[in-house]
């Protein structure tokens, strides 16, 4: 974790959005390093797991963790946000090895990623797995109510979703964020964002329902 603070050091310029960043450090760290079967020297492996950072705003954590294990040359981040450069102030798919999806406007990772989650069953593809990082304020965004309730419907058992908590959404929910997920079929987990084995554990258990876990980090302007 050390390492990856000094590689989060070489991304500059992005201030305002530095909270979003270090909300998701351990999540990341613990998919890339624990959770995902990748390979950074095929990252097209029609069998690898899937990662969707929808929360694609403050991007400096993901960099970080792709130049850590080998997705990306570490000298990229000294670079980054630059007109030549590769590493934008969202990730590109096109231009940044190990992303899956493009980010920019909230609400598009989870619909994206049960539609690959469900195009993997229709291959057959029964051993991948499709995860997708959440903001707590992103669930106010009217697609992924839609995209909940359908992937609770359908029992989508590759699909796990995290949420990042840190208090800033503007309405919330009855409940909590967990109960928006189990009302509509889905698994449920809610861990200390920061600690890392129990991260690693609220990700591992399979079901034959979408899961959902909640990482509870300190809110955002604390």
């Amino acid at each position: 974790m050390d390492s990856l603070l000094e590689l989060r050091r070489r991304f500059t310029g992005d201030d305002k959005h530095l909270p979003s960043a270090t909300s998701t450090m351990e999540v990341l760290w613990t998919l890339y390093d624990r959770v995902l079967h990748i390979d950074p020297d095929n990252p097209d492996d029609p069998d690898r797991d899937r990662f969707f950072l929808s929360k694609g705003h403050g991007p400096a954590l993901f960099y970080s963790v792709l130049a850590a294990k080998g997705f990306i040359p570490a000298e990229w981040l000294d670079t980054a946000a630059t007109v030549d450069s590769p590493l934008g102030h969202h990730p590109d798919r096109v231009l940044v090895p190990g992303a899956e999806m493009s980010a920019g406007s909230l609400g598009h990772g989870l619909p994206l990623a049960i539609g690959t989650a469900l195009g993997l069953k229709a291959q057959g593809r029964l051993e991948p797995r499709v995860y997708v990082l959440l903001g707590d304020a992103e669930l106010d965004e009217g697609s992924n109510h839609e995209a909940i309730a359908f992937a609770g419907a359908v029992g989508l058992d590759n699909l796990t979703v995290i949420v990042i908590d840190n208090q800033s959404a503007s309405h919330g929910w009855a409940g909590g964020i967990a109960s928006r997920f189990a009302v509509n079929g889905w698994t449920t987990s809610t861990v200390n964002g920061r600690d890392l084995d129990a991260i690693e554990a609220a990700l591992t258990p399979l079901s034959r329902r979408p899961h959902a876990v909640t990482a509870i980090v300190e809110p955002k302007n604390a």
